[in-house]
């Protein structure tokens, strides 16, 4: 069965997805966990666009990357907690639970996803066309979602004034 090369670029992006995810949580330097992350948006970004949905791919970089990476740097490099000696956590029961939970929901994962793989090719449902565009997230979210669209846009506006006042009140 010889592999096509869209399927070799696609494993090979998440392959360093998951190194650097696991880098996040594996570094003890928290600029370094930091740094891992924005590498994993800039490649879950890759691995939308190679999967045809530009408008998710772009929306990736430019909001994740661009703006909530660069201000949690920021908030880290503000904050300066001092070495890792200063960041650890006493022994305790949460280690192991967590590792008992992510080995169970590799598991998980690995039982939904193998199985996709030994299935024939013309059983695996191909995605429409143009699904990720600018054009069909666009209509869906002006006929489908515009109530919660509208929401958010408030939720968002509020945050923004309220931001202003306590700033304002802040300087005065």
């Amino acid at each position: 069965m010889p592999f096509h090369p869209n399927l070799i670029l696609f494993a090979m992006l998440a392959g360093i997805a998951a190194v650097t995810a696991i880098g996040v949580v594996a570094f003890q330097s928290a600029v370094r966990s930091a740094l891992c992350l924005v590498l994993n948006f800039f490649i879950i970004a890759f691995l939308y666009l190679s999967l045809g949905c530009e408008m998710l791919g772009f929306t990736q970089i430019l909001v994740y990357t661009g703006a909530i990476m660069v201000l949690f740097l920021f908030v880290i490099m503000l904050l300066n907690l001092g070495g890792p000696q200063n960041l650890l956590e006493n022994n305790d029961v949460k280690r192991p639970v967590g590792i008992a939970f992510g080995i169970g929901l590799a598991t998980l994962l690995a039982g939904l996803i193998v199985p996709q793989f030994l299935k024939p090719a013309a059983e695996v449902t191909v995605l429409l066309k143009g699904l990720g565009s600018p054009q069909a997230v666009g209509k869906s979210l002006f006929t489908d979602y515009v109530f919660p669209f509208e929401a958010v846009s408030i939720l968002l506006l509020v945050g923004v004034v309220g931001s202003i006042l306590l700033a304002k009140r802040r300087i005065s």
